[in-house]
């Protein structure tokens, strides 16, 4: 574990709340990861080099304050700072309704369109007896549309 932690790229976000670790997300290059590039239910969309977000997990007693946002927006954040061309994701489609904490540690597909990401594909996976979809985040043309409202903002007299 300690010579995973120390690896760069780092494996993961942590999100801490008042010092204390309480939630996780793991991500990094798709093709580092074994399981996914070995996946017969998850589909490579094409050759670019993306990063994927692979799970989520929240400790109990911090579930249900929007720590999985602050993760994900974490993670792009983190990705975009090493270059990473897209981030991908394979979320669980709940079609709007709740499900059990152990089918949604892929994420949601909300959550993940929420945040930006765009529905690519459709997998043969599951969690939870739910479909998992691909998603994926174009980091550098989300830079380029961040760049561009924020350079709009400051025309108009506004802040972005």
């Amino acid at each position: 574990m300690r010579r995973l932690t120390a690896s760069h790229p780092a494996p993961g976000v942590v999100a801490y709340v008042d010092g204390e670790p309480a939630g996780w997300l793991a991500l990094g290059p798709r093709a580092d990861m074994g399981r996914l590039v070995r996946s017969r239910t998850i589909p490579v969309v094409d050759d670019r080099p993306v990063w994927s977000v692979v799970c989520f997990l929240v400790r109990p007693g911090y579930r249900r304050q929007g720590l999985t946002q602050h993760l994900l927006r974490g993670a792009i954040a983190y990705a975009r700072k090493q270059r990473a061309p897209a981030l991908e994701a394979y979320p669980v489609d709940t079609g709007g309704g709740r499900i059990h904490t152990g089918a949604a540690y892929v994420g949601t597909l909300g959550m993940f369109t929420d945040a930006g990401f765009e529905v690519v594909t459709t997998t043969a996976a599951t969690s939870g007896r739910l479909p998992r979809l691909v998603v994926r985040l174009d980091l550098d043309r989300a830079l380029t549309k961040d760049r561009a409202v924020t350079k709009a903002g400051r025309r108009s007299g506004g802040s972005a």
